[in-house]
């Protein structure tokens, strides 16, 4: 059975390996409060997720390994030593106050738990804030052959710089050089000498005894000049590994991002639209190398803008979706092929649309964008207060209605609603969960 040993040195200075495991085993409880912390982060904090780590506290049960004891078995009764107040039967009270939840104060209830503190790293944050998820039905169309940064092993080579030395083909070469020559062992050296030492500290010898020593030393020398003409390693044994550029055949992914600014998005539903797109934006920035993103805004006209404008940017007007729509077509005919890339859309919008332009949206997605789009996501963000909505997928205003009729076409358009900042990082994790094809979650 082969055993793999990580040694790569632990980054500054702690123990990698024991963190990670400590990870994994409390990795219910962080995700839990990494999810907590989507939530609560304001869109002024950059791009949502902290830079210098985030803070986690997670209760201490559950945090110790497990480990074998030994069982007592069946009822015992015993008095501990020193007991002058007690006789067996006694039923001691429970102690008044307890630990609290980590503070100075007791707690009312008697007992309690304590806490442990510690900092995730932005790659951990953002590891676990993405576990699990995925462009869905990503596959390789027509691909591009680009040079990666780094390189590939391409075997092994008699000449070398030393940083490329391969120990164990260097120290197998010379194991099986030293068997083929017969190279004299240490031990076999020690040995050895230890019959000479014997012979030589004895207060008289016979003559058996002096040719023996003599044979002895002849041996002994013999076998130090073979040991220094085998040396232990030869220059022949040493073998270095050969790197050489690689070139990597990658499916290459674009995502668009379609975002509703007209007056009637207020600072709210602005503010709820971005966070959706920086998950998305992170998300795809750590995960998929070859993904290019699209941003386009629309009022009653649409344009394409940069990832500044996009977030950043005050403007308003009237509604009209179906401009969105025209961009999105308008460029993929320009620069991305349906069949050397993979499509994706994202669209966030209050469900407001002029007159009759939302037949026209189910019009343009049915017949021109989704049956070159690998998948499209909607969601539509509602008054706070408008919480049946949230629970009747049936009712809703005109846009919505056409767009129920688009899903009931298309297995791969997927539509959700938002009326918090807590709604957010949930819809975004149903969207982008793994997917059969056909549009189920796997």
């Amino acid at each position: 059975m082969h055993q793999f040993i990580d040694r790569r040195a632990n980054p500054k200075g702690k123990s990698h390996g024991n963190r990670q495991r400590f990870l994994r085993r409390a990795r219910e409880n962080i995700k839990e409060r990494v999810d907590r912390s989507v939530r609560d982060r304001s869109i002024q904090d950059g791009d949502g997720v902290p830079t210098d780590g985030e803070k986690v506290t997670i209760p201490s049960r559950g945090l110790q390994e497990p480990r074998f004891f030994h069982g007592s078995g069946g009822n015992r009764k015993h008095v501990l030593p020193g007991n002058k107040d007690f006789v067996v039967g006694d039923a001691i009270p429970k102690p008044q106050g307890g630990s609290g939840q980590g503070g100075r104060k007791a707690s009312e209830e008697g007992d309690g738990e304590d806490e442990f503190s510690f900092t995730l790293t932005r790659d951990e944050y953002l590891e676990i804030l993405f576990d699990g998820l995925e462009l869905p039905d990503l596959v390789e169309k027509s691909t591009v052959e680009t040079e990666t940064i780094g390189t590939r092993r391409a075997g092994l080579t008699t000449a070398g710089t030393p940083n490329n030395l391969n120990l164990v083909r260097t120290m197998r070469n010379s194991l099986g050089r030293r068997i083929a020559l017969r190279r004299p062992s240490a031990q076999a050296e020690k040995d050895l000498l230890a019959e000479i030492d014997m012979l030589e500290a004895l207060p008289s010898r016979s003559a058996a005894q002096v040719e023996l020593l003599e044979q002895l030393q002849a041996r002994l020398d013999g076998l130090q000049r073979k040991r220094k003409v085998v040396g232990y390693i030869d220059p022949i044994d040493l073998r270095f590994d050969t790197h050489v550029p690689e070139k990597i055949r990658k499916s290459r992914a674009v995502v668009f991002c379609l975002m509703d600014v007209s007056g009637s998005m207020q600072e709210r539903e602005k503010d709820l639209g971005k966070r959706f797109f920086l998950l998305l934006h992170l998300f795809l920035s750590r995960c998929y190398e070859q993904t290019e993103l699209v941003f386009i805004r629309h009022t009653h006209v649409a344009e394409e803008v940069d990832e500044e404008t996009f977030f950043y940017a005050r403007e308003t007007g009237g509604t009209i979706v179906s401009t969105a729509l025209d961009k999105m077509r308008e460029v993929i005919a320009e620069r991305f092929p349906a069949e050397e890339w993979n499509i994706y859309g994202a669209q966030v919008s209050d469900g407001e649309n002029f007159g009759n332009d939302s037949a026209r949206c189910k019009k343009l997605l049915l017949e021109d964008l989704l049956p070159v789009c690998q998948y499209y996501a909607y969601m539509e963000i509602v008054e706070e207060s408008a919480e049946t909505l949230l629970n009747d997928t049936e009712a809703g205003d005109d846009l919505w209605q056409n767009y129920r009729l688009v899903k009931a076409q298309a297995p791969h358009f997927e539509m959700q609603r938002v009326a918090h900042a807590a709604h957010i990082y949930p819809i975004f994790r149903e969207f982008f969960l793994p997917r059969l094809r056909g549009g189920q979650n796997a």
